[in-house]
């Protein structure tokens, strides 16, 4: 292995973990989430508010953290965002009611969000193309070992310290994460990049991407596969744990087997991208995928085993879903990707936020809402994907006319 080689995966390495941070505070939290309600005294609904006021502010202060980085270079906001994180973490450890931990996760979740938005950045600092979806596969790979590990290595320190353990085991890893990035990565926003940037220009580049079709359309096409994700993430503990009766163990193998299915699948981006074309790989990703989440929503919802196998292979094809969309979204937006990727960022979580919101609304102990909720997410996903493409063939055959 050559030394641009071993370079590009130890980025890849990197990357992929400061980006899993944020999520990793998620899904280490959900074995906790039944427990946490019954030593806080807390109904279920009022347990998830502490989720959803972690993804409400992850999405929203994405939009801060990217001007700030195109502003300030990559590294400062960083190091600012993942300290916060680790302070709020330990908040969460220390609170004694469910208000105060409702609290503290808004906190950390403004602190994590700097961790999703500015990694995207930097691939695109670094690439473009087949090569940027290369790396954003490979830093999805590391960032989806986060599912896997994260509801294993949460039962384990529930089992032992209960659900405080968590909070102080992602305490560490922030840490960890401040020491990779003052040792191990290089700033990759030139001083003379970010002399044009300012407030002035973060207002003005968000104009520009609110108008820009193909950036918003790609966007969302994105957001609501990961809302499907979201979806299931916030209704599962309840569903598989208090419904199905899985222990927690179980819960969080079951959980886990997606998150393999997923960046398993996702690594095929690159070469299916160079055999045909990121768009084409993108279309039929999605149509497989929304096949498999119908069968969810239609047959899921009261079978375990059809539920658990379809999600294995609907998120599988996601794992192609989510790396192209990002790729593609932020092709055009290389002197404004952090400013770009923010407001991805953003759309995504506010997209996945109300879908979660919808769902959690018709929750009522069984498996039909949250199925419901991810069928619905992958057709919507799906039919925005084919009016693009309708739209894009009527512009390319008037362009062919002129």
């Amino acid at each position: 292995m050559n030394t641009m080689t071993t370079s590009f995966f130890r980025t890849a390495l990197i990357l992929g973990l400061l980006s899993a941070i944020g999520p990793f505070a998620i899904d280490m939290y959900l074995p906790a989430l039944p427990s946490i309600g019954k030593d806080l005294s807390a109904e279920n609904n009022v347990v998830q508010m502490s989720l959803l006021a972690f993804f409400i502010s992850f999405a929203i202060f994405q939009l801060i953290y990217g001007p700030l980085s195109d502003m300030w270079g990559r590294k400062a906001p960083l190091y600012m965002g993942i300290g916060l994180f680790a302070v709020a973490s330990v908040g969460c450890a220390l609170s004694n009611d469910i208000e105060t931990l409702i609290a503290f996760r808004f906190l950390q979740g403004i602190g994590g969000a700097a961790g999703m938005v500015i990694p995207r950045a930097i691939v695109r600092d670094m690439h473009t193309g087949v090569q940027a979806a290369r790396l954003m596969s490979l830093l999805m790979l590391v960032f989806s070992i986060s599912p896997i590990l994260a509801p294993l290595t949460g039962s384990a320190v529930i089992s032992f310290y209960g659900w405080r353990g968590v909070f102080w085991a992602v305490t560490i890893a922030a840490f960890i994460g401040l020491i990779l990035l003052s040792t191990q990565l290089k700033e990759t926003r030139p001083k003379a990049a970010r002399v044009e940037s300012s407030l002035g220009s973060a207002m003005a580049a968000y104009r520009l991407l609110l108008s820009d079709r193909n950036f918003l359309t790609l966007t969302f096409i994105g957001g609501l596969g990961i809302s499907s994700f979201l979806v299931y993430l916030a209704n599962s503990p309840f569903v598989l744990i208090d419904h199905y009766g899985l222990t927690p163990t179980q819960y969080s193998i079951a959980f886990s087997i997606n998150a393999v299915s997923f960046f398993t699948v996702s690594q095929l981006t690159g070469w299916l991208g160079d055999r045909f074309g990121l768009v084409r790989v993108m279309r039929m990703a999605l149509t497989l995928t929304m096949a498999a989440m119908v069968v969810v929503m239609a047959l899921g919802f009261n079978q375990l085993p059809v539920l658990a196998t379809f999600l294995f292979i609907g998120y599988g094809f996601l794992g192609l879903v989510i790396p192209t969309t990002a790729v593609l979204a932020l092709e055009d937006h290389g002197e404004i990707a952090g400013t770009a990727s923010a407001l991805m960022g953003t759309l995504h979580f506010v997209t996945a936020a109300v879908a979660m919101v919808i769902a959690g609304l018709f929750f009522n102990g069984t498996a039909l809402p949250m199925a419901a909720g991810i069928g619905l997410c992958a057709v919507a996903a799906f039919i925005l994907t084919q009016l693009t493409i309708a739209r894009r063939r009527v512009v390319e055959a008037e362009a062919a006319a002129e």
